[in-house]
């Protein structure tokens, strides 16, 4: 469940009244989600998202995740742009919380991708960090190298033993393996940082809509190439890797923004911080999240599966 502030009829009705889109015909909760509280909201002219924004994300954030979201669609990327209010406001307050009203973009998002989908997935990611270049915003990614060790430390091998026995040592090994080999001197641009299946929206074999860009930070380019490898060519759990999805994501990017050699060379380091990232937050979350919270853990076995998978195949992981 994603909806963690109610907001009654009466509260919505006024709030969209503000953005001038016609009057309020429905709002329901979204279930689907983690971190923040959303609706889908229909009035008499259109339909949108309205999101509220909990306490994991930063006010002083929101004018960095909702201006690249302009600037993007802007580029024609297909992202979702923001409404803005009457008084030219990309987000306003209630309740002590800050809201946005989001275009809604039709499409579903698919739980077994097919290698024409991948594709497109990969050139839309690659017109992503082209069109981000002359974004003016700039944000530090606070899940970076620093971060996971953060929540790993909060962890503890206890924690992490708790999880799975094989957890301590495989993540004391890694952080050291990727302390000493991760490439700092690659293309660095705006990422997703957190393109999962469940935030494309497809429509046949075309990309409808990339959503839910509240990672979006400044890192190497590449990487978010990595994360979106390790989300999309494994099943759920990570324990079956798919060469065909791969090749295709990686000839979609390189279809829009060929990888230089040094990027094609740092693909398996960075696939493997990849996967350390989700293992962090989701062991995190694992030992952290109260066993009567309305939302459901992820198992960080699923991304210790895929950092093993990487640490045995190298660059084979990435051959066409």
């Amino acid at each position: 469940m994603a909806v963690y502030t109610h907001l009654s009829a009466e509260d919505l009705a006024i709030l969209i009244a503000e953005y001038g889109v016609g009057e309020l015909v429905s709002a329901k909760g979204i279930a689907e989600g983690v971190s923040n509280s959303n609706w889908l909201v229909d009035t008499a002219r259109d339909r949108f998202i309205l999101t509220m924004y909990e306490s994991r994300t930063e006010l002083s954030d929101l004018p960095f995740f909702l201006g690249l979201l302009d600037h993007l669609a802007a580029r024609d990327c297909p992202v979702p742009r923001t409404i803005h209010d009457r008084a030219g406001q990309a987000f306003r307050m209630i309740g002590g919380k800050a809201v946005a009203l989001i275009e809604f973009l039709p499409g579903i998002s698919v739980d077994h991708p097919q290698t024409a989908q991948a594709y497109a997935v990969g050139a839309a990611l690659a017109g992503v960090h082209l069109a981000s270049l002359d974004f003016a915003g700039s944000r530090e990614n606070g899940l970076g190298r620093s971060g996971w060790k953060a929540l790993l430390d909060e962890c503890g091998d206890s924690g992490l033993a708790r999880i799975d026995p094989v957890l301590p040592e495989l993540v004391a090994g890694e952080c050291a393996f990727l302390r000493e080999r991760w490439p700092d001197d690659l293309p660095r641009s705006v990422i997703h940082a957190d393109l999962f299946p469940d935030n494309v929206l497809m429509l046949g074999s075309a990309v409808s809509g990339l959503i839910d860009f509240y990672f979006a930070c400044t890192d190497i380019t590449a990487y978010d190439v990595a994360v979106t490898h390790a989300a999309w060519c494994f099943d759920a759990h990570g324990r079956n890797f798919s060469p065909q999805i791969s090749a295709a994501l990686l000839a979609g990017y390189e279809s829009v923004r060929p990888l230089s050699a040094a990027e094609r060379a740092a693909l398996p380091v960075l696939a493997r911080g990849a996967a350390m990232r989700f293992l962090s937050t989701r062991a995190y979350d694992w030992l952290h999240t109260p066993a009567d919270a309305l939302v459901t853990r992820k198992d960080p076995m699923a991304f210790a599966r895929r950092l093993v998978f990487y640490q045995g195949a190298g660059d084979l992981a990435f051959r066409p």
